[in-house]
């Protein structure tokens, strides 16, 4: 089955980038998620960011402030509506940032190494059309499908 096989890939690997984030940056995978997503859409709200890294808000919450406290990102009101925060990468969340990203990189590059640069390409394109029909049968982003479904 396939959504099996991907969650193979996915729990194989994982652990890779998760030892070397909490290892060396003391960061989890989840602020991990928060931080790359800032790195791309700096200024979005919580709930914003939550749709993007796709958690729930709860756990979007406790990695904004874990990552907060840390000095890894700051949140700023918006000045015309104090009640709406924006967040956003504070000089070391962004030197971070550019260090991780590399090593997450090189650790991919490790996984992919058997293939080609072509079946590279290939499977980066076949991914992001799996990708597409996963949000097309999932529109809402939700987490599991309806009873009612």
């Amino acid at each position: 089955m396939l959504l099996y096989r991907l969650y193979r890939i996915h729990a194989t690997a994982r652990p890779l980038v998760v030892r070397m984030c909490e290892r060396d940056y003391g960061i989890t995978r989840r602020e991990w998620l928060v931080l790359s997503c800032l790195s791309e859409v700096e200024g979005v709200q919580s709930s914003e960011l939550a749709r993007h890294v796709m958690l729930d808000r709860a756990r979007t919450s406790r990695a904004v402030t874990s990552l907060a406290d840390k000095g890894l990102l700051r949140r700023e009101p918006k000045p015309s509506d104090r009640r709406e925060v924006h967040l956003y990468l504070t000089d070391e969340g962004r030197r971070v940032y550019d260090e991780v990203f590399p090593r997450i990189a090189a650790i991919q590059r490790e996984l992919l190494a058997p293939f080609t640069e072509a079946e590279c390409e290939q499977f980066s394109a076949l991914i992001a059309r799996l990708q597409a029909s996963a949000s097309r049968l999932n529109p809402g982003g939700d987490w599991l499908p309806s009873l009612e479904d």
